[in-house]
């Protein structure tokens, strides 16, 4: 008995393995089913608010160029930095003087009235127009008469002129300029004002004429820019 060896024994489980493999493959399909299971349940138990979560970010791609840094906060400068003026180099302020004000000439004084030894004031009147005039009768009629006036300049450049007559219970029928462009004529209350067309030329004479429509042919005024006409 001691010449007699033992034959080396098998694990059942070992054998029964080897023997079957399709006891192998079913153990593979049902951990891939467990394994399946697993992962379902996973992606059901995802809600609204799993879906909603942003994705991870996107690279971002850095542009040619300098990189804007960010502004730097302005430094507030020490209390001991600041230097304190200088007592010296501050100057007082000089005071404006007051300009005067310009003030304009003065006008010329009014010639006061002369006193007359009777106690009254005598007027001093304005130094008279160097174009005159002098009346005369032309020619009288039934219902009324023509007049003249001659102008003269006795200046030494030229002039216009304006000549004023009233007749008193009259009225003016035309009047007109002998020779020379016309001017115009107004009637006015009792008499007329005629203007010259042009003016007169020095030490030169013009004659106005009218027809006046009434009897009386002596004037109560006549005037040449503001000079009494000489009869």
């Amino acid at each position: 008995m001691s010449d007699t060896r033992r034959a080396p024994s098998r694990s059942y489980g070992t054998t029964a393995v080897a023997s079957s493999p399709w006891i192998v493959v079913s153990v593979g399909v049902v951990v891939m089913v467990v394994l399946l299971a697993i992962a379902l349940g996973t992606y059901r138990g995802r809600g609204p608010a799993f879906d909603a979560q942003p994705g991870p970010p996107l690279p971002t791609v850095g542009l040619a160029g300098p990189v804007p840094s960010a502004a730097s906060p302005t430094a507030t400068p020490s209390p001991r930095a600041t230097a304190a003026p200088s007592r010296r180099a501050t100057s007082r302020p000089t005071p404006e003087r007051p300009t005067p004000a310009r003030t304009s000439s003065p006008p010329s004084p009014t010639p006061a009235p002369t006193p007359t030894s009777s106690g009254g004031t005598l007027l001093i009147a304005p130094p008279p127009s160097p174009v005159t005039g002098r009346y005369r009768l032309v020619e009288s009629f039934a219902d009324g008469f023509v007049g003249e006036v001659l102008i003269t300049n006795t200046s030494s450049t030229r002039r216009g002129w304006t000549a004023q007559l009233t007749f008193p219970g009259t009225r003016l029928s035309s009047a007109w300029v002998e020779g020379t462009t016309q001017g115009t004529a107004q009637r006015i209350d009792d008499g007329f004002t005629y203007r010259s067309g042009v003016d007169l030329p020095a030490g030169g004479s013009a004659t106005l004429r009218f027809y006046v429509q009434g009897a009386q042919s002596r004037p109560a005024s006549c005037t040449v820019d503001g000079s009494a006409c000489r009869a």
